[in-house]
């Protein structure tokens, strides 16, 4: 019968009957273990159970010099693109005995770097940072994997080459939106563009421009509004309904409407309605992410898809490859996915009457 309180190697020793030193080399199943006889072991680890002991795993990770423990970094856990990439990373991770912690950090660069001290200090052997929103100081993390602490972005790609990345094809996922819009017989289109200090949102205005000059498709600045500058990622929802407003006051009409984001799509779907406007049988509408809410919505949103669970694990996959690089004296390489993005069609979008 369990004791209260923590049970010690001490109290093991006690029970069974042996030096402290023989029961920590058989529960930790330290080398010298093997020289010890069978039925000495299977006494200790018998007073072990009947007593309720448990390893003690900060004591091990000091002895070791391993935590088995991934920092998590988030620039705003309220926006719904990180849940499911938050379940891409813990999956894997899961399933090869390592723990994440988790930190938030409000989208402010001070809070970001005095949360990744604190994960330093918790000995983190790796670092996933959850990157779509944010400018992201790129030097800070490349020396974090020169300091042998594999680092991941997921969510962002970058020119330069100093740090592990995954991330979807923004300029093709964009370029597949328009050609969706374009081959339902979609001339006069809105765009709602993302704020310009976004990587992704630059990525995707490439890929839209792309297309429309490859399809002789005239791009009418009058039908395309910017999304302001803002350290919120849900801030694109009221901006998405504002921006659409505006855009239906410039009496130049749009038969579809381009948004950069699932939130911005659904907030010009508030502002149609709300202008008298049918969805999609006045003016169809395109999104980019699939966050949950897409499918919820009434119309249920077509956009592209981002698999952001997958990104995440490939995300942890990344960093659990480093970690043994790092345990194995080797260089930490530097990886770079780009994973393909995919067309959901669903009931805001039909063909030109």
């Amino acid at each position: 019968m369990a004791r209260s309180g923590v049970i010690t190697i001490r109290d093991v020793a006690r029970e069974s009957g042996y030096s402290a030193s023989t029961v920590s080399i058989v529960l930790n199943n330290a080398p010298l273990a093997r020289y010890i006889p069978g039925d000495t072991k299977s006494r200790i680890e018998t007073a072990a159970r009947r007593l309720g002991y448990r390893p003690n795993p900060l004591a091990r990770s000091l002895r070791s010099q391993r935590s088995n423990i991934v920092g998590v970094m988030l620039f705003n856990i309220t926006d719904p693109f990180c849940t499911p990439i938050l379940r891409g990373i813990e999956n894997s991770l899961y399933q090869s005995n390592y723990l994440f912690l988790l930190a938030d950090a409000h989208n402010e660069p001070l809070r970001f770097e005095r949360y990744l001290e604190m994960l330093l200090d918790r000995r983190v052997e790796a670092l996933i940072v959850v990157a779509n929103w944010l400018v992201t100081d790129i030097k800070l993390l490349a020396d974090l994997t020169e300091k042998q602490v594999p680092t991941v972005i997921a969510g962002r790609a970058f020119e330069a080459e100093s740090v592990s990345t995954v991330s979807v094809d923004n300029e093709g996922g964009a370029s597949m939106a328009l050609e969706h819009l374009y081959r339902l017989g979609h001339r006069d289109i809105a765009f709602l563009r993302g704020p310009r200090n976004l990587a992704s949102s630059l990525q995707r205005w490439k890929g839209i421009r792309s297309f429309a000059q490859s399809s002789g498709l005239r791009l009418d600045s009058r039908r395309i509004a910017e999304l302001p500058e803002s350290l919120d990622p849900n801030s694109s929802f009221e901006a998405g309904y504002q921006l659409t407003n505006e855009l239906l006051r410039q009496e130049r009409p749009f038969s579809a409407l381009l948004a950069y984001d699932d939130m911005t799509a659904l907030g010009a779907l508030r502002a149609l309605k709300k202008n008298g406007l049918g969805v999609p049988e006045d003016c169809s509408v395109v999104g980019f992410d699939d966050v949950a809410q897409a499918s919820l919505s009434v119309p249920s949103l077509t956009t592209v898809r981002q698999p952001m669970e997958a990104m995440g694990s490939m995300s942890a996959g990344i960093v659990l490859d480093a970690i043994k690089s790092v345990n194995q004296k080797r260089d930490i390489p530097v990886v770079r996915r780009e994973i393909p993005a995919e067309m959901v069609v669903r009931e805001s979008t039909r063909s030109v009457k």
